[in-house]
């Protein structure tokens, strides 16, 4: 299920790096951890929804692509992303 238009406009206001900022990796990368952390949730109530659980690995992989690609051009950025999200890496 994808986002609503609320949650998606406050999680683009908080990581747009400027007033026209839609698709930064910051974006993307928020955008789609928001979309994991709700999937997770409902892959614990519905074990055996393995179509979502393929989408889910998808986006993994995504997120994981993106912050690669901000790891190498802007690493401080990257720190910055990795700390107001609380991932891990």
């Amino acid at each position: 299920m994808p986002l609503d238009k609320a949650a998606k406009t406050a999680i683009i206001e908080e990581y747009r790096l400027d007033n026209d900022d839609t698709g930064s990796p910051e974006v993307q990368i928020a955008l789609l951890t928001a979309r994991i952390r709700h999937l997770t949730d409902h892959l614990k109530v519905h074990r055996h929804d393995e179509h979502s659980r393929r989408g889910l690995i998808n986006m993994v992989g995504q997120r994981r692509r993106q912050l690669g690609y901000l790891s190498r051009i802007h690493p401080d950025r990257y720190q910055s992303v990795l700390q107001r999200l609380g991932l891990r890496k």
